[in-house]
């Protein structure tokens, strides 16, 4: 069956698309541009059709001859998301039923468990968006999902950074409502299989592993897996979730705008009150994944370097699209920019090695207390900050996150270009190249590109300015020696095995 998955960029999309295609479905993916699916490793395998649920005029070729669409995109994190995800839900419901599509398939998140409670506006939405789905005259299967247990999924990364950085917190009520983990294997094995489901099955399921447990459970049995002492943990009345959030956006990635709705739904109890689904897609043959193992697997992932998506991958749809202006089209206006260029006397692979590394635990090469200072910043002013890191300690993709920046375009071997996500009175790029010399060596240049909005702009230009030299400077010329002592012999040292790296 032809399948059509919106939101292949995100963190569930990337990991269903090739999932899709190991049982040899045709795979189409929607993508704004085409380019952001161009480095993933099974892309060359999958039909990739460029499209926008906010203008249906882009859809009908994405629908056509499809026989599965699967409907895995939220506006979350962003001003005004539900009615975002109304209108593209509608957009959605109404191009797979002018196309003949035979199956949508959503993956939403629970209900509230009882009628005296208030759904936040993120429970609130994603229901909506499956009674939009369900009404929508093509048959729906609509998942409902609690906390999904993965390497590199919002809710892991929340536990993950919570539980790891702070042996001791005060904590709102909600850690002992109960929830019904389930592990990010299982939901693909369930989206996967509802592809099949018969043509009379329009209805919502819910989806959840083997143990019930409230959010403190999973603090400390995440803390026991990991190695780690139990931890303290003191609930406290006064801390309302919007205290919460601030919370979790200071300790974790999880930036305010997503960890506000995650942490309002979490005031609700998430437990499955059925297991239908199971009479048309039978549960795995090893059975459903306990916590532990989920997040056992998850710790390994993160630890070999092998996240496959992340929460952060997804950039949404007010993100700038365009690459970076050039010179004609800019005339006239206003592009402030620093370059830096040195000699390396390595070769440009050793140089290539040192760029692709940039960020995450490896850092910016320079003035670390500078780029913290500037991610805290971001943050407290509602930004991203710095702390998303990376995927991969060693290789980058187009459009994934990195930091405060995206990557917007990679060329192996010769050019890494970064778009900034953090707050900014205007965009902002950086590039960083490897120029081939004659010889042993190579030239590294390094640009930074910045266009105001406004006075606001300009003025920030002018403020930050007189730190280029340490942080753009000092940036140039620590990548020009990392590589060169890269790219130098290793000493002769003792016997191999016998010491330490």
């Amino acid at each position: 069956m032809r399948c059509l998955v919106t939101g292949a960029t995100g963190y569930i999309g990337g990991r269903l698309a090739p999932r899709l295609l190991a049982e040899g479905h045709p795979v189409r993916c929607l993508a704004r541009k085409a380019g952001r699916l161009r480095d993933v490793p099974w892309a060359a395998r999958t039909e990739i059709a460029e499209g926008d649920l906010r203008r249906p005029e882009t859809l009908p070729a994405a629908f056509e001859g499809v026989d599965v669409a699967y409907y895995l995109v939220h506006s979350l994190g962003q001003a005004g998301f539900e009615a975002a995800d109304r209108e593209a839900a509608t957009r959605f419901a109404e191009a797979a039923r002018a196309a003949g599509v035979r199956r949508i398939v959503y993956l939403g998140g629970p209900e509230p468990t009882a009628d005296r409670e208030v759904p936040s506006a993120h429970l609130r939405s994603r229901a909506e968006v499956g009674r939009i789905l369900l009404a929508s005259g093509v048959p729906t299967a609509v998942l409902r999902a609690a906390v999904i247990i993965g390497s590199g999924s919002a809710s892991f990364e929340m536990l993950r950074y919570l539980t790891e950085r702070l042996p001791a917190m005060v904590t709102p009520r909600w850690v002992h409502n109960r929830i019904q983990p389930i592990a990010v294997r299982d939901v693909l094995h369930y989206l996967v299989g509802c592809a099949s489901l018969p043509p009379e099955v329009n209805r919502a399921f819910d989806i959840g592993g083997p143990d019930i447990l409230t959010f403190e459970d999973m603090m400390q049995r995440y803390a026991r897996v990991a190695g780690l002492r139990r931890r303290a943990i003191v609930p406290v009345r006064p801390l309302t979730p919007a205290l919460s959030s601030y919370w979790v956006g200071l300790v974790t990635p999880v930036p305010n705008s997503i960890a506000r709705p995650l942490v309002e739904s979490l005031v609700h109890e998430a437990v499955a009150r059925e297991h239908d689904i199971a009479a048309y897609v039978p549960d795995p043959p090893e059975g459903l994944t306990g916590f532990d193992q989920a997040v056992a697997a998850a710790l390994a992932k993160v630890r070999d370097g092998e996240v496959e998506t992340r929460w952060s991958t997804a950039s949404g749809p007010d993100a700038p699209a365009e690459p970076l202006p050039n010179d004609p089209e800019w005339s006239g206006g206003t592009a402030y920019t620093d370059v830096r260029e040195r000699a390396v006397h390595a070769g440009p692979d050793a140089l290539w090695r040192v760029i692709e590394g940039v960020g995450g635990e490896h850092g910016w090469y320079s003035f670390p207390l500078a780029w913290s200072v500037r991610g805290w910043l971001d943050r407290l002013i509602g930004g991203v900050g710095l702390r998303r890191g990376r995927r991969d300690p060693h290789r980058l993709q187009v459009g994934e996150a990195l930091d405060f920046w995206r990557v917007e375009e990679i060329v192996p071997g010769e050019l890494l270009r970064l778009r900034a996500e953090m707050l900014l009175p205007g965009r902002a790029w950086l590039e960083m190249r490897v120029i081939r010399v004659d010889g042993e060596g190579s030239r590294y240049h390094q640009r930074a590109v910045f266009l105001p909005h406004g006075l606001p702009g300009h003025a920030y230009w002018g403020a930050v300015a007189p730190f280029h030299a340490v942080v753009f400077g000092g940036m140039a010329r620590n990548i020009a020696r990392q590589a060169e002592q890269a790219a130098r012999p290793a000493p002769p040292g003792p016997a191999a095995g016998s010491g330490r790296r």
